[in-house]
């Protein structure tokens, strides 16, 4: 099984290396060639992960005469590709020459570009599910591990592309051979492409009760739907908001003010990172008053502004995926 990794600028170093050494320690483990594989990039120069680090590619994109599975992998920029015609022609040519297509972490915008994801399922990182969306309406986007349907694969990125990977080798081997690769890598359990992609709550909560953690439920769904007041939330819930804030005193010692206001925040943060919403539709759309309501409770929180956050989020080389 022949896979080419199209590395693109500011890539993710963490879900190249969970995509590619699981291929090596299959080799290793079987004591032969079971995988192969190249690495390209646009112009077969080197490209600069996100970390900095600097990898070499065997060849030019144009030049891959063929493979199985060709796996992009993208970082913090989802749309720096956007414009690139060639770049968009040669992928389909290489799903029409029968090659698998693959995006790792944000790569799936790369596919959604090049016209490869048009009636297909796919997923992406969570930080940028609401950029997706809101670029590409049409296209049936989840919020799952890994999606392969038909010829098109992707993947949300972190160490779910090892289990991406732990899948094709799966299939294209056994069950026993990829068991024995996620053991070599202290991977207790091969996820399932269907997975959620962020830790649920009673991981994140573990002393909670069941009540409170269905309170918490409830203020992260409603982050989601425009951020209701509390006494809506504590309504739907049968409990009065003096009850709620015992609870929540009692078993986060935090006020549920603070907690919902903190996961509005946290919302906000990811929107300003990821989409292209202004100031006061972020505001809105995580349930502030106004603007300058929001970014003076931002700037308090996170110590700078949501102007700020935002230039400093497209300026920044830290691989966050």
């Amino acid at each position: 099984m022949r896979f080419a990794f199209l590395l693109i600028p500011q890539f993710s170093m963490m879900s190249f290396a969970a995509a590619i050494e699981p291929l090596r320690a299959a080799n290793r483990l079987a004591g032969r060639s079971l995988f192969q594989w190249e690495l390209l990039s646009r112009d077969g120069a080197a490209v600069a992960a996100s970390n900095g680090i600097v990898v070499a590619a065997d060849l030019p994109l144009a030049k891959l005469r063929s493979a199985d599975v060709v796996l992009a992998c993208m970082g913090l920029e989802p749309l720096q590709c956007h414009a690139d015609r060639v770049l968009h022609n040669q992928l389909r040519l290489l799903a029409a020459r029968g090659a698998r297509l693959g995006g790792i972490s944000t790569a799936p915008f790369l596919l959604a570009e090049a016209g490869l994801l048009e009636r297909k399922r796919c997923t992406v990182h969570w930080e940028y599910a609401e950029r997706f969306r809101q670029r590409y309406p049409a296209i049936a986007l989840v919020e799952e591990l890994f999606v392969i349907d038909g010829q098109i694969c992707t993947c949300s990125g972190g160490t779910a592309a090892m289990d991406m990977v732990l899948d094709f080798i799966r299939q294209d081997t056994s069950a026993d051979l990829a068991a024995s690769v996620a053991e070599q890598f202290i991977h207790p359990r091969i996820r399932a492409q269907g997975d959620p992609q962020r830790m649920g709550l009673r991981a994140r909560y573990p002393t909670v009760s069941a009540r409170l953690l269905r309170i918490i439920a409830q203020m992260e769904a409603a982050v989601l739907a425009g951020a209701p007041r509390l006494a809506e939330i504590a309504a739907r819930n049968g409990v009065s908001l003096r009850h709620m804030e015992r609870l929540f005193r009692l078993e986060l010692n935090a006020s549920p003010r603070t907690f919902y206001v903190k996961l509005r925040l946290d919302r906000s943060r990811v929107l300003l990172a990821t989409t292209s919403a202004s100031i006061f539709e972020v505001a809105m759309e995580t349930g502030f008053k106004s603007a300058s309501h929001f970014s003076h409770t931002y700037k308090r929180v996170f110590g700078v502004a949501p102007r700020q956050e935002r230039t400093r989020a497209s300026g920044n080389a830290i691989d966050r995926t």
